[in-house]
């Protein structure tokens, strides 16, 4: 079939899907301004492989299916690479990648397993360096896959990429491969930044990455929190390398390269789906972005006889993970009111599936994001979803504006309660300020009085809590220790039984600790461990709330922007008449003296929990260890000083056992505790 034979729309179509192709990799490699999110890329590239596929006229040489990237910055020089840097297929299901598993064997003509290299797909920048007896004298980027661009100043600022080979035995000659990626604490620290100075705010660790290699001056690439991580070698002369890609990895690492930590090797394509379930398991908990798997036959033999198509190699795939970025309407924006009076706009979009779940609502954080993004009403925009983590809205696709979208009016009053809305300066946030007055505000401030981590009053829901406020029979959390049983009993779904639940729980929430209970009044700023330095320092109520801001700050980690707000809770007197009335409805707690070195044995030392604990939970230890003036943290590094493994301890055992570090187990804990009066044995 000639390209006449072939319908007009088939043939529009593509000339659409190229043009549109060609300017997003424009945007995105060349101006830095990523204006879809990958998943929506993806999804064009393949609509376009497809027709290509299924009408091979309309193939040609210009097409974004027949290159990687786009060109070369004019700013750069561009270099041909010696060896091209290809692309890689995608799988995005677990038959995708039993089918490629096939092919191969097929191909190769055997029906045994083939081992495979599994590795991260690092969310980052493809980078080409060359080593010239053991000196860096070169880096490229990969450009068009063809020809790359010379970003070696850049590239020498950056402290994870050698710029001499360690030890011995590397090729006179050898290019390395890598991915220069900003792990996602950096990148926050980076627009942090950049957000107090009104500069430019990247939309993600990737984009933050490529904006920083392509800067002129070398010293703006030198301030970013950029990485190097390699993957494979390139062109090479004067050695031969080892028979398998995980052992040419390892040999890179003693040269002094960076690999992925998460590397392994396995011996099937079954096996390789489980790496694949496994990393998707860690994903959130990972310092970096990655977005996939990549899968590399791990024979180089093998990897040698399979060879290339015109685009990537034949012997590799990445296998996808779900999108955490996705394109939606914003439909309508609605405004929330918090404990502390903040009030947030809330985005309301249309569904789409992204980060395994369907969002609907996303936060678009306060007016200022608001600002920045130009977020309209009616507008396509990006939504990102990463774990846990609260849906957001990342940027706009401003070529998708359609002509009656709508602006977004931020309140000057408050939703809930018609009170004033001020920005307070140097603050993001607008507030109500109509206090205790505003009911969002009252039901926000008793639900987190009675949260799990503040008072534990186990059964006190939030819709337990708006009946407990809308019916008129709570107003305070005073209120709450008032409650009749008949009271309870009357509301939605509560009964005889429930409200002598609940007012067994009230009962024994009364005695509480003294760090519960100056996190559970909900004194702005003050989070669980601000309220634990707190009550260590200061023992007793009354000398915290005669403390001036001068004493609050000679409180670990509170500067003065928490000193004032714990000031001003104490010198307001409705706030302490709250706290004499709930005194007198039996609210206690154990005092004690201030804080010295002879209280807090532990100060100063770092420890872990990990595993399971028969006397007592895991929280309750590290209370107790808390209480000595230990930091309990959530990993394990070389500045752990010891770790609590009980049994089913993982991977932190294993890491404490590599670092050398001191590993107690349950009773060697009692033990310790018992030395310091935290436990009876």
């Amino acid at each position: 079939m000639s390209v006449e034979e072939i319908p007009a729309q088939v043939r529009q179509r593509t000339d659409e899907l190229r043009a549109s192709i060609d300017d997003h990799n424009y945007r995105y490699y060349a101006l830095d301004e990523p204006q879809i999110p990958d998943a929506e890329y993806d999804r064009l590239m393949q609509e376009l492989r497809e027709l290509e596929a299924a009408h091979p006229a309309l193939a040609s040489s210009d097409s974004p299916t027949q290159r990687v990237g786009s060109a070369p910055l004019d700013s750069f020089v561009s270099v041909p690479h010696e060896k091209p840097m290809l692309s890689l297929d995608n799988a995005f299901s677990d038959e995708d990648l039993r089918a490629f598993d096939q092919r191969l064997k097929d191909r190769l003509k055997i029906t045994d397993d083939i081992a495979y290299a599994c590795e991260p797909k690092l969310d980052g920048i493809a980078i080409s360096i060359l080593y010239e007896q053991g000196i860096m004298t070169r880096a490229l980027t990969r450009g068009d896959g063809a020809n790359g661009e010379d970003i070696t100043q850049n590239v020498r600022t950056i402290r994870s990429v050698p710029l001499k080979l360690r030890g011995e035995g590397f090729p006179e000659r050898l290019e390395v491969r890598g991915e220069i990626y900003m792990p996602k604490a950096g990148f926050a620290e980076l627009n942090r930044k950049a957000a107090e100075q009104g500069e430019k705010i990247f939309v993600n660790p990737r984009n933050a990455a490529a904006g920083s290699l392509r800067q002129l001056d070398s010293r703006i690439t030198a301030k970013r929190p950029l990485e190097l991580c390699a993957y494979s070698v390139g062109a090479h002369q004067g050695l031969a390398l080892p028979p398998r890609h995980t052992d040419i990895l390892n040999k890179l690492k003693e040269w002094g390269f960076k690999i992925n930590p998460q590397m392994a090797a396995v011996d099937s394509i079954e096996a390789c789906i489980a790496y694949h379930q496994r990393l998707g398991e860690k994903r959130d908990g990972l310092s970096y972005d990655i977005d996939g798997v990549v899968f590399k036959v791990n024979d180089i033999d093998l990897q040698e006889t399979l060879g290339f198509v015109s685009r990537a190699p034949r012997w590799a795939i990445a296998y996808k993970f779900p999108a955490q970025e996705e394109i939606t309407e914003l439909q309508d924006v609605e405004f929330q009111v918090g404990r502390t009076g903040a009030i947030t706009p809330v985005a309301r979009l249309k569904p789409v599936f992204v980060g395994g779940v369907t969002v609907s609502n996303a936060t678009l954080h306060n007016r200022d994001e608001i600002a920045r993004l130009d977020a309209r009403i009616g507008d396509t925009v990006i939504v990102r979803r990463a774990g846990d983590v609260i849906p957001q809205i990342v940027g706009v696709v401003l070529e998708r504006r359609p002509e009656n979208a709508r602006a977004i009016a931020f309140p000057d009053h408050c939703p809930i309660c018609a009170s004033p809305a001020v920005q307070i300066p140097g603050e993001a946030a607008v507030r109500c300020e109509g206090g205790l007055i505003c009911p969002a505000q009252r039901k926000e401030a008793i639900i987190h009085f009675a949260s799990r981590k503040a008072m534990d009053i186990e059964g006190l829901g939030d819709k337990l809590v708006e009946q407990l406020v809308e019916q008129g029979l709570v107003s305070t959390v005073v209120d709450l220790f008032a409650l009749e049983a008949e009271q309870i009993s009357s509301l939605e779904r509560m009964g005889p039984k429930s409200a002598e639940n609940l007012l067994a729980a009230l009962e024994a929430c009364k005695q509480v600790s003294f760090a519960r209970f100056i996190y559970a009044l909900g004194i702005r700023e003050v989070g669980e461990a601000t309220a634990r330095n707190l009550a260590a320092h200061f023992g007793s109520l009354e000398a915290l709330a005669q403390a001036d801001e001068q004493a609050l700050q000679a409180v670990e980690d509170i500067g003065p922007v928490v000193a004032h707000f714990v000031r001003d809770f104490f010198i307001t007197e409705d706030n302490l008449a709250i706290i004499r009335d709930l005194q007198s409805a039996g609210v206690h707690w154990p005092e004690s003296e201030p804080a010295s070195a002879e209280a807090l044995p532990l100060a100063g030392q770092t420890c872990v929990l990990t595993g399971t604990l028969d006397a007592m939970s895991r929280d309750e230890a590290g209370d107790k260890l808390r209480a000595l003036g230990a930091k309990v943290a959530g990993s394990v590094s070389k500045k752990t000083d010891f770790i609590v493994a009980g049994p089913g301890a993982g991977s932190k055992l294993t890491k404490a056992e590599q670092l050398g570090i001191e590993i107690l187990d349950e009773a060697a804990l009692l033990s310790l505790l018992a030395q310091h009066g935290q436990f009876q044995e």
